[in-house]
């Protein structure tokens, strides 16, 4: 027999599950104010807590301490309403093993809860999220913020809620959403992946919800759109904040009623599938400019996972390359003093920019040795200068600080290494130069929009019209082509 404290203002909600767990032989204690539990945390040894987060005497978080404190080894569940979903995630950080939404529809739900955390299954261990991490390509690492983030998003892939990534570009936002999404009971269901910030303003629209036939020219017939296509399992969108205010009047509506109507359809649709969003602008900042909704924001935001970038976990760098060379069998092993060098880089560019750098390695490297050398590793990481001049712009928070100022430094810099790479006797893998074209493009595209917002004092309107584009077109410059 387990001893079970119950903490609910409401006197129905304490009858109920007295009863419920009564009849499994459990001993249940009920208080329904702060007062109560303050009379009984010392008096009784309790196994599990069912605490709501809502008192009219106290603050739910604030029990939740005192009780883990006192009695560090009950196991604590959280009840909220949907108001309150946010304060229960701030619980499951604090300790709580997981939480459940009243009105209770599922009783045995709570019946199962209760007996995993009674007979010892409390939470998944590591090595089940790192095995689930592993399977879909993701590197968790040892640092504890990583390891953390993603056992929070273990617990909250089994609910129902949705759930907002944020992170700079390149962290692996889509990555650990598709680990959401394979955590979930959804997993057996498409995950799509749309970014917004991808498809221009007059598509997303169709491409979210489908169109019918003669909906628009070039509509020759009737297409599912992604909400369609995910049916009951996942739809992650990336870079939310593109889309544009009339799109997210109709993803509202889709998050509060679970309705949509194809772009000229007659005949509303429900949707099942699950939501994901993520985003390396701040959203809240959204908000106060007007391009963004707070209706929306709200009901994206349940759940709030931020990423680190990878300048703030250069430990794992070491881990991260021995993975990826693992995992594509490649016969290399990079120098003590090449990994110093690549934990010392700012990495703007995060993961992703540390994989474009070990493929080209690879290449180079390759039918040479295989051991990777300083020498193997680009201009832009060797040379302390142009690696000041980054760590800069980002410990400032600029977009284009130090960059566009050396925008002549840099031309000479990628000059060199398309140089370097077309004087070498061995063949280049295509993909590095069109990498480094690449590269280019974004840092000349950002120079020349600084000049034209210098020139016009920070007028946007003007820059827009001087430079030929639009406003959106300009916020993607700015904040996805970094």
């Amino acid at each position: 027999m387990s001893t079970i404290l119950v903490v609910d203002d409401e006197k129905d909600i304490c009858i109920f599950l007295r009863h419920l767990l009564s009849e499994k032989g459990h001993q249940v204690t009920l208080c329904t104010s702060r007062r109560e539990f303050d009379d009984v945390k010392n008096a009784v040894s309790f196994d599990l807590a069912f605490l709501d987060v809502r008192l009219p005497d106290g603050n739910g978080l604030e029990i939740l301490k005192d009780l883990k404190t006192s009695q560090p080894l009950c196991k604590v569940i959280v009840m909220t309403g949907y108001s309150t979903v946010k304060t229960a995630v701030e619980a499951i950080k604090l300790g709580a093993y997981d939480f459940i939404e009243k009105p209770f529809d599922e009783i045995e739900e709570i019946e199962r809860i209760t007996e995993r955390l009674l007979t010892g299954g409390v939470t998944p261990s590591h090595d089940h999220v790192h095995d689930l991490a592993t399977q879909i390509g993701c590197f968790i690492g040892q640092q504890e913020e990583m390891n953390q983030l993603f056992s929070l998003a273990y617990k909250f892939a089994q609910k129902n809620v949705n759930i907002l990534i944020e992170g700079e570009t390149g962290t692996g936002k889509e990555v650990l959403a598709h680990f959401i999404h394979e955590a979930s009971q959804r997993s057996h269901y498409p995950f799509i992946g749309v970014n917004c910030g991808a498809i221009s303003e007059h598509l997303l629209e169709s491409e979210l919800f489908g169109h019918t036939k003669g909906s628009f020219t070039g509509a020759a017939k009737d297409r599912k759109g992604f909400f369609e296509l995910a049916d009951k399992g996942t739809l992650f969108l990336d870079e939310i904040g593109e889309a544009s205010l009339a799109t997210q009047v109709k993803l509202l509506r889709v998050l509060e009623t679970g309705e949509f109507m194809k772009v000229g359809g007659e005949t509303v649709q429900r949707s099942k599938a699950r939501l994901i969003t993520a985003s390396h602008v701040d959203l809240h900042q959204a908000v106060t400019k007007g391009t963004f909704r707070e209706d929306l924001l709200y009901r994206l935001d349940v759940v709030k996972l931020t990423i680190p970038p990878l300048r703030k976990r250069v430990e794992d760098i070491p881990q991260l390359i021995d993975d990826y060379v693992k995992r594509h069998q490649l016969k290399l092993s990079f120098t003590e003093d090449t990994l110093q060098l690549l934990k010392s880089y700012n990495w703007p560019g995060n993961i992703r920019e540390l994989v474009n750098i070990i493929k080209r390695a690879a290449a180079l490297a390759e039918g040479e040795t295989a051991y990777i050398t300083p020498d193997y590793l680009p201009t832009k990481i060797t040379s302390p200068i142009e690696g000041a001049i980054e760590m800069a712009a980002a410990e400032e928070g600029a977009q284009f600080a130090g960059k566009n100022l050396g925008f002549d430094s840099f031309l000479d810099l990628w000059q060199q290494e398309i140089r370097d790479m077309w004087k070498s006797e061995e063949i280049t893998e295509l993909q590095l130069v069109l990498d480094g074209i690449k590269r280019l493009e974004t840092e000349a595209i950002h120079a020349f929009i600084e000049k034209s917002l210098k020139k016009t004092v920070g007028n946007r309107k003007e820059a827009v019209e001087g430079l030929g584009i639009t406003m959106r077109k300009l916020r993607y410059y700015l904040n996805e082509k970094k």
